[in-house]
C-alpha cells in the first residue's frame, strides 16, 4: 500500500486477471474457417480469371466429347454391341461422355503447379500464412468450374440432337455436384502427380498413362456386368464409375444407389485432397 492506494504486486508470470477473456475454441475454429474460405475463394477467383482471359481452351477441349457422342454413340448404337436393356445406347453413353469430358479436363490440371513453380509464383504462394489445403481445394474447385462449362456444351448438344434426359431442377443440382466432386478428385490426383514428378514432360507422360485406364475401366462406355471378373474389380474401385453412376441415375433414371455412390465419391475426394495437401510443398523441393 502506498499513499492509501493498493499497488498490485502480481508477478510477471502470474495468471492473467479472470476478467480478461480468452477466445473460445468455437470462436477460434470460426476464425480459421473464415480465413480458410477466403483463401479458397481467392484461389478460385484467380483460376477463373485465367479462363476468362483465354476461353479457347474450353472450346477446343469440348470438341472431343462431342465427337464421342455423335460418332461413337451413333455407330455403336446401330451395332447394338452392348446390352443396355430398353435404354438406347446413345442415351446410355451420354452420362459417360459427360464424365469423360470432366476427367480429361481435370486430370491435366496439375500442370499449372509446374508452370507456377517455374514462374516463381508457387514459391510466393507457399510463404503465405494459409493451410496448404486452401491451394488444393481452391484449384480443384476451379477445375470443377471448368468442367461444368464443358459439360454444359455436351448437354446442350444432347438436347439439340434429341437425346431424352431428365432435366428437372433437382437432377441438374445433382449433376452439378457430381461433376464438381469428380473434378475435385481427378484434379487433386493430378496435383499429386505434379508434386511427385516435378517436370512437364514426366507429368504429360504419366497423365496420358492414367487417362485411358481410368476411362476404360469404368462403366462410361459399357455396363459393368459384361466385364470379366478382374475388370469388374477395377471398375468398382474406380472413382469415375461412381461419377457415371450418379449422372446416369440422375439424367437417365437407371436404378442406382445414389447415396452409396455419393458416399464413396466423397470419401475418395477427402482422401486425395489430404494427400495432395500434404505433398503440395514438395513441388518446389
Amino acid at each position: 500500500m502506498k499513499g492509501g492506494a493498493i499497488v498490485s504486486c502480481e508477478e510477471p508470470g502470474a495468471l492473467p486477471n479472470a476478467s480478461v477473456k480468452t477466445p473460445s475454441l468455437a470462436a477460434a475454429l470460426l476464425h480459421w474457417l473464415k480465413v480458410w474460405s477466403r483463401g479458397v475463394t481467392a484461389i478460385v477467383e484467380m483460376e477463373v480469371r485465367k479462363i476468362m482471359h483465354d476461353p479457347t481452351e474450353i472450346l477446343t477441349r469440348g470438341l472431343q466429347p462431342i465427337f464421342w457422342l455423335l460418332i461413337f454413340g451413333q455407330a455403336f448404337g446401330r451395332v447394338r454391341a452392348f446390352p443396355t436393356g430398353d435404354i438406347p445406347y446413345q442415351v446410355f453413353i451420354t452420362p459417360g461422355i459427360l464424365a469423360q469430358s470432366m476427367m480429361f479436363i481435370s486430370i491435366f490440371f496439375g500442370i499449372s503447379i509446374i508452370w507456377e513453380r517455374d514462374l516463381g509464383l508457387l514459391q510466393k504462394l507457399l510463404v503465405l500464412p494459409l493451410p496448404r489445403s486452401v491451394f488444393v481445394v481452391g484449384k480443384s474447385l476451379s477445375a470443377g468450374f471448368r468442367s461444368l462449362t464443358q459439360v454444359a456444351m455436351v448437354m446442350l448438344l444432347a438436347i439439340v440432337i434429341g437425346i431424352p434426359l431428365r432435366l428437372g431442377f433437382l437432377s441438374l443440382i445433382g449433376v452439378v455436384l457430381s461433376i464438381v466432386a469428380g473434378a475435385m478428385f481427378f484434379s487433386s490426383f493430378s496435383m499429386v502427380m505434379a508434386c511427385l514428378l516435378k517436370t512437364r514432360e514426366r507429368f504429360m507422360g504419366f497423365g496420358q498413362l492414367f487417362t485411358m485406364p481410368f476411362f476404360f475401366t469404368s462403366n462410361a462406355l459399357y455396363p459393368i456386368s459384361i466385364m470379366p471378373a478382374w475388370l469388374q474389380s477395377l471398375a468398382r474401385i474406380n472413382p469415375l464409375t461412381y461419377v457415371v453412376d450418379l449422372l446416369r441415375g440422375l439424367l437417365v433414371g437407371t436404378q442406382v444407389d445414389l447415396i452409396h455412390a455419393s458416399i464413396i465419391l466423397i470419401v475418395d475426394v477427402v482422401i486425395i485432397t489430404i494427400v495432395a495437401s500434404f505433398l503440395y510443398p514438395r513441388a518446389i523441393q
